[in-house]
């Protein structure tokens, strides 16, 4: 889906806990009977904005408020006690870390989610494949590793025999995104759905499906979670979240 929209900058919690970003019907200084906290995978900010605003339509009662960022970061401040109601990831490795602190429930795969090269419009490194990547005269960011789409970016390169020194490593794939939109890097690995959201604002170059990199999204309740929580979670794995995941680029769990 070319949704043609600019990308919005995604932030991260610095102290306690920023929420950065609010969707549905109700707003912070609402009546609202229930708050319920989402920490989300970067990738996931157009898609869960709008599955936000969905939930809150058909629940006035609930105010949806989400946090977005680098996985393994919101895992380690959902480790260290933020208050979160549900944490959707990018990968089983930051869910696990959770998972394994007992901060979290069991989790369900809700969506998935592969990799394609995003470069400046009008490609002006002439890049045409992911060979081109190797070029040191290319400048190419990506994501540090212990963000999922760092460890997909290395996978990728791995699988693909390519030695490629990346001039950044960004803490998630919305940063890696700004810089090729800003013309500050000629090619950056981001998910396919980052392509669908950044809609004409870059180019993209398919990655080969041998050796293109497929995450698993789990999405789980922390075991503090207010009772809405698992609601919300039901709604994103109803036909109606799925439906708006496909549109935004995702691929059916």
């Amino acid at each position: 889906m070319n949704v043609g929209r600019t990308v919005r900058a995604s932030s991260l919690l610095l102290t306690g806990l920023l929420i950065t970003a609010c969707s549905g019907g109700a707003s912070s200084d609402s009546a609202a009977s229930q708050v319920i906290t989402v920490s989300a995978a970067a990738s996931l900010t157009d898609a869960f904005t709008e599955i936000g605003t969905a939930y809150s339509a058909s629940h006035p009662d609930v105010d949806v408020r989400f946090n977005f960022g680098g996985s393994s970061t919101l895992a380690e401040q959902i480790n260290a006690g933020a208050p979160v109601d549900v944490f959707a990831a990018a990968s089983d490795r930051a869910m696990r870390t959770t998972l394994e602190a007992g901060t979290v429930g069991s989790p369900a795969i809700f969506t998935r989610n592969s990799m394609a090269i995003a470069v400046p419009v009008g490609n002006p490194a002439d890049i045409t494949s992911l060979d081109g990547l190797a070029n040191p005269d290319v400048t190419v960011v990506v994501c540090d590793e212990p963000a999922p789409c760092g460890s997909a970016a290395r996978a990728i390169f791995d699988a693909s025999g390519l030695t490629v020194t990346p001039a950044s490593l960004e803490p998630d794939v919305r940063a890696v995104l700004t810089k090729v939109i800003s013309d500050e890097a000629d090619a950056g690995i981001v998910y396919r759905s980052d392509i669908s959201a950044a809609g004409d604002t870059v180019e993209s170059i398919d990655i080969p499906d041998s050796v293109n990199a497929v995450n698993e999204y789990p999405i789980a309740a922390t075991t503090d979670a207010a009772p809405q929580a698992q609601d919300f979670i039901d709604f994103v794995l109803s036909d109606a979240g799925q439906s708006i995941l496909t549109r935004w680029g995702f691929t059916s769990r």
